[in-house]
Order: structure tokens, then sequence, then C-alpha cells
């Protein structure tokens, strides 16, 4: 349905109206989690399906992250969908037997007779204090582990396509979502809208530099290429929208166009998605790079809880386009504007969720 008729929503409401729609079409499939039917409603993305499909198929569960798990893997065995929803990534974090041990072995381990076609929304974010164990960003660990697939959109518009081809998806799929991409507004295609899964965008075209970005680093990578236009500079910024599978393909054809590789990552840099794609870039086009690749990433420690600690810790726009200067042999380099506003919120109009 890509030429369907759009509509202005928010993430947020994107992600409402593809549970919504994938809920019409199989009447089976069920939605559960901590809070999934608490006035909030998990940031407001399950709002009124409870309501609407009654809590036979949209309810809460006790506090067990194993438990919650293994009833999705126990359903989908037998012919039953599910998306089941963690308020914080690292709450998930007690549910990896589930996930790595079943989930994600079974249609290896059973020659291919079946498989668990789950998805497992997990929201993560900084800011706000939410300090070492509240602020995780684990994409590449989850993405280290054959037979998982791994989203990370960007806008509304592919929070639900990549949502809707993530609950058809055969296999178990874990779909993270920013809080701080949250209120973001894209046209949103109605009906049943799906993207490939694995399919990067260029997000801008470019000559000078490639940049590839997931998630909320993506409008961090526009607003360094915003600065660096100003001075000359062309970027082409990659969305790479799906962790596993990654389209190498699009990185191979950005990188041979521009000669340069800036790879961003908001998880950590030893074995990071950053990592592999430098590496990538590395062995298949050599001979296209006209200077070393280079990864912007978090620091290699845990993220204090402190105010003060926590400046200039995350890849900025003003970090990015300082790194491409940097790569280019450019003079010029960007700060922070003091008047912005604080550094742990993405912009004065913020107001949660927290």
């Amino acid at each position: 349905m890509l030429d369907a008729p759009t509509s202005p929503l928010a993430f947020v409401d994107a992600i409402r109206d593809g549970l919504d729609v994938a809920m019409q079409i199989d009447p089976h499939m069920i939605c559960y989690g901590l809070g999934v039917d608490d006035p909030k409603r998990i940031f407001g993305t399950t709002t009124g399906l409870a309501e609407k499909y009654g809590n036979g198929r949209v309810f809460d569960v006790p506090t067990s992250e194993a438990a919650m798990t293994g009833i999705a893997v126990g359903a989908a065995l037998r012919g039953v969908r599910s998306v089941t929803v963690h308020q914080r990534l690292d709450f998930f974090l007690l549910a990896m037997d589930q996930l790595i041990n079943s989930a994600a072995k079974w249609h290896f381990m059973f020659g291919g007779q079946r498989s668990v076609p789950i998805v497992i929304r997990l929201i993560l974010g900084r800011g706000w204090g939410q300090g070492p164990t509240h602020s995780q960003s684990l994409h590449s660990w989850f993405a280290h582990v054959p037979g998982l697939k791994v989203v990370m959109p960007t806008n509304a518009a592919d929070a639900k396509g990549l949502l809707l081809s993530s609950i058809f998806d055969p296999n178990p799929v874990l779909f993270l979502e920013h809080r701080w991409l949250h209120q973001a507004v894209s046209e949103v295609p109605q009906g049943d809208y799906r993207l490939p899964i694995g399919q990067a965008r260029v997000v801008a075209p470019g000559t000078d530099i490639t940049i590839t970005a997931m998630s909320y680093l993506v409008p961090e990578a526009i607003r360094a290429a915003e600065m660096l236009a100003k001075h000359g500079v062309s970027c082409e910024i990659i969305d790479l929208r799906t962790i596993r599978p990654l389209d190498l393909p699009a990185v191979s054809a950005s990188v041979q166009k521009t000669g340069r590789l800036l790879a961003l990552d908001s998880g950590l840099p030893i074995c990071s998605v950053a990592s592999e794609i430098v590496a990538f870039a590395s062995e298949r086009h050599f001979q296209s790079l006209r200077t070393a690749p280079r990864r912007l990433t978090m620091p290699d420690h845990p993220e204090a809880t402190s105010f003060a600690l926590t400046r200039d810790l995350h890849p900025s726009g003003e970090s990015i386009a300082s790194t491409v200067s940097d790569m280019l042999a450019l003079p010029h380099r960007f700060a922070r504007d003091p008047k912005a506003g604080p550094h742990d919120v993405p912009g004065a109009w913020f107001k949660g969720p927290f």
C-alpha cells in the first residue's frame, strides 16, 4: 500500500495504529506487557486497544520478564502471534534465556519445521537522570544472535511500516523505540502499510562523506549535515532502520560514491554496529576509501545519573559535525549553544515520557 492516503501522526500514534491494524487482520493476535492497559498505556502506544479488543487479547501481566517471554514463545508455537512490551529495554535483560535459547534457536533446532513469530517492543532512551541501568542501547548485543531480527525505526511512518512487517514476520523480532522520538510527527500511510525489514533509507544524498545512523542519531546526523553544509560539505546520511539484517549493499553503494565513512552508534564502541560497518567498508572497499573510516559512539563505560556527568556523553549534532570536519582536514569545530537548553532532553518542547 505504498500509494495509500496518508495522515500526519506522531510516532506513538503510528505504533498504536499499527497494532490496531494487525489485530484486525489477525483475530487471534495478542498484545500484553507491564502497563499495556494502565492509565498511561505505554506512553500512549496502546491507548484504546483493551477497550476495542477486550482483556483477553490486550492485557497486563505479573512482573516476570522471563515468564512474559516464555508465554510468547509457547503461544507462537501454537499459532498465536503476540506483541509483548517492556517500558525499558533494561528490564528485558531478565528474559535472555527465553529469547536466545528458545525463541532465536527454535527454527534451526527443529529443522525449520516451526518458527516463533513474536515481536518484543523495547523502549530505550536517555536523559533526566536515567543512569546506568535505565539508559542502555543494546541493539548490537541482540543483533549478534542468529535467528533474531532487530528493528530501530526513526520516524512515525517507519514505525508503523516496520512494526506491521515485524508482526507478520515468521521470526522473533526485537523492536526498539527511542523515547525521544515518540512525539516526532510524519505523514503515515493508512491501513495495512508494511516496509521491508533489512532495507535502509538514504535520508539525504551527498558526495563528500557517508554517515550511517540509527534511531535518534538520525536527526542528530541531519543537524550535523545542516551545520556542515554552511561550510560546503555534502553529507550522505543513511538511516539503517534495521540492525539485523543490516543493509550492507546500501552502505557499499554510498561509500564507493563518497570515499569516506563515519558510522554512528547509540551503543558502546566494542563489538558495535558501527564496528561492523567500519569493518565491512574496510574489507570490501579499501581502495575506494580516501581516509580511514571512523566510529562515533558512546564512551566505553556506563552512563552516570548525574546531570553534570552526562554532558557531552552522547554523540550529538555538534560532535558529529566536528568529527566530519576533522576527517576532511577542515578547521571548523562545533560547540553546543548554551542557550539551547538542558543537554539531557532533545529540546524545550519535550515534556516526556521520562
